[in-house]
């Protein structure tokens, strides 16, 4: 990963991360909205501190860790990225509640386009904001847009500090076994 000045990131505010999508996806994962690192490499989830990858490889829905750079591996393994709010920020709180609510209407008609069989979103928050669903919890809803159903992962940002590496990979893997995914579909974790 580059090392990128202040002024490089600063730069990269609202600018736009091309998503990573394709046909018959089992899974499309969904960001809050690019960060300033994401948004400067043109990679989802770059920030060194963020858990996405690690994450998604001990849940096992990769069989090594992936880079940021190597996102385009993901569709290898049905999966793809995008985001709820397109604008890259610094922090997901620069967000306001209609830019997320138009992100929802945004991203619902992407999956209706592209029909994967999950819509995992990686943020509680976002998620009651974007959908109107102010009492939706972590793990599968009720809702579904077309034939995609909706699970809901913790936020893998490091600033997300109520859930573990650990604790997070638990859900992911919840998501995976619930999506047939994987050798194995018990829903276990990699160990260390």
């Amino acid at each position: 990963m580059p090392r990128l000045t202040s002024e490089e990131l600063l730069a990269a505010r609202d600018r736009l991360v091309p998503d990573v999508l394709g046909d018959g996806l089992s899974v499309l994962f969904c960001g809050i909205n690019p960060g300033l690192m994401s948004a400067a490499t043109g990679h989802h989830f770059a920030r060194p501190g963020n858990r996405f990858w690690p994450v998604l490889h001990r849940s096992r829905f990769t069989p090594r860790q992936l880079k940021p750079s190597e996102q385009q591996e993901l569709l290898r393994y049905g999966l793809g990225v995008t985001n709820v709010a397109a604008r890259a920020t610094a922090r997901a709180d620069e967000l306001s509640d209609e830019e997320l609510r138009e992100g929802g209407r945004l991203l619902a008609a992407k999956v209706e386009r592209l029909r994967p069989r999950w819509l995992a979103v990686a943020g509680v928050t976002a998620y009651r904001t974007a959908f109107h669903e102010r009492t939706a919890a972590v793990g599968p809803q009720e809702r579904a847009i077309g034939g995609t159903r909706i699970w809901v992962l913790p936020n893998p940002s490091g600033l997300n500090a109520h859930w573990t590496v650990a604790g997070m990979a638990e859900e992911f893997a919840r998501l995976r076994s619930a999506a047939g995914l994987g050798a194995d579909d018990d829903g276990s974790v990699a160990p260390d």
